[in-house]
Formats: structure tokens, C-alpha cells, sequence
């Protein structure tokens, strides 16, 4: 890895650009070493020498993608601290949405680990993300119990489980053919619509009543 690391920054670009096209395109264990090689015009060996395996060049990957969504994310909770719960939501969950959308190919590696049972590393890598969601919104949730904004017989784990479904299956909605529930996500806009549709639903079922 520190060979690669020492390599300039446009070829690592590359070399990651080509393999996260690769791997979403074809999965983990159709994608190809030798097409992915063959796209940026190197050795094979030169690929197994930066990364050890095709898993360690995906682990890579995944890991560059999970820094790259929490960025701005803790950005969004950062400039939001102090406001209304349901506010800070409402720029989380349009922050999430917004990575989905112009990251695609990431979003889309993501859905064939979430829909492949055989997928290396899956189980680890969705207990990681569901980790990070759960350390990221749950000191929110805490901050909005204690100011009287949400529901207090609600668990903790329950609300974040909730908001991090809701969010991820209108997500899958707008990208997976058959999973979009009936909704319209063909016109421009209509993702954030949608969205904006559930973060109400959301807020109604769990703010306090003095908040509804």
C-alpha cells in the first residue's frame, strides 16, 4: 500500500477510477484484474504489488468511499449544531442523497454487496456502515431528547435504525428498478421531493407533540 501511496496523484486517480467503474459494473467476483489493467495500461503484477489481492484493491476502495461520504456529512453537523432536530435532519439526509448522486459508481458497488450474499466482506463492511450511522446521528438524537424535540419513549436505536432505513431504501427506490414503492423519480427533483415526503413522515411520528 505505501507503493501506491508514493505514486503521483493522477495515477492513483486512475487506477481507482478504472477499478471502481470495474467493480460496479461487474461486481466483486466477475471484475476483472486484466480489465482493469488493460483501461489504465499497466502491469498486473504492478496492481497486486500496490494492493496484494483483488479484495485488498477493493477493502481500498470501500475505505476511500466511506471517508469520502462522512466528510461532508460532519460538515453538515457541524454547521447545523444547535438547531432544530428536524433542520439537521433534513441537511443530513439531503447530504447522504447528494453522495449517492454523484458518486454513482460507489453507490452502485454498494448495492450489489447489499443485494450479493457471497460478497466478500459483507457483513463486515455493512456493520461498519451501519456503525458510522449510528455514531454519527445518535448524539444528535441524544441532543434532541433532552431538548424536548423528540419522543422520549422511543429508544435511541430504534430512531436511528428508522431514519437509516428510510433513508437508504428511498435511496435503492430511485436507483433499482422494482423497488421504487410506486414513487415517481423520473423528473428532475424528484429525489429531493421524495425525500422531503419521507423526512415529514418521519417528523410526525417522532417528534414531541409540543414539536408536531
Amino acid at each position: 500500500m505505501d507503493t501506491f501511496k508514493r505514486l503521483d496523484v493522477e495515477k492513483r486517480e486512475r487506477i481507482l477510477d478504472a477499478a471502481a467503474g470495474e467493480f460496479a459494473c461487474h461486481g466483486f467476483h466477475k471484475a476483472s484484474v486484466n480489465r482493469i489493467v488493460g483501461a489504465i495500461g499497466i502491469a498486473k503484477g504492478s496492481l497486486f504489488k500496490y494492493f496484494g489481492t483483488k479484495q485488498g484493491l477493493f477493502e481500498y476502495l470501500f475505505e476511500r468511499a466511506l471517508e469520502r461520504v462522512k466528510a461532508p456529512l460532519k460538515e453538515v453537523r457541524t454547521k447545523t449544531e444547535g438547531q432544530d432536530f428536524f433542520l439537521r435532519l433534513h441537511a443530513v439526509a439531503h447530504a447522504a442523497a447528494g453522495f449517492a448522486v454523484e458518486h454513482p459508481r460507489a453507490y452502485r458497488i454498494y448495492l450489489k454487496m447489499l443485494f450479493q450474499e457471497d460478497f466478500p466482506l459483507r457483513d463486515r463492511v455493512l456493520q461498519a456502515l451501519r456503525d458510522e450511522f449510528a455514531d454519527f446521528l445518535g448524539p444528535m438524537v441524544d441532543a434532541a431528547v433532552e431538548a424536548g424535540e423528540l419522543r422520549a419513549d422511543v429508544p435511541r436505536d430504534a430512531v436511528v435504525f428508522h431514519i437509516q432505513a428510510v433513508i437508504d431504501r428511498l435511496l435503492q427506490g430511485a436507483q433499482v428498478p422494482g423497488l421504487d414503492g410506486g414513487l415517481d423519480f423520473s423528473a428532475p427533483g424528484a429525489l429531493a421531493e421524495r425525500l422531503d415526503e419521507q423526512l415529514c413522515i418521519i417528523r410526525y411520528g417522532l417528534a414531541a407533540k409540543e414539536q408536531q
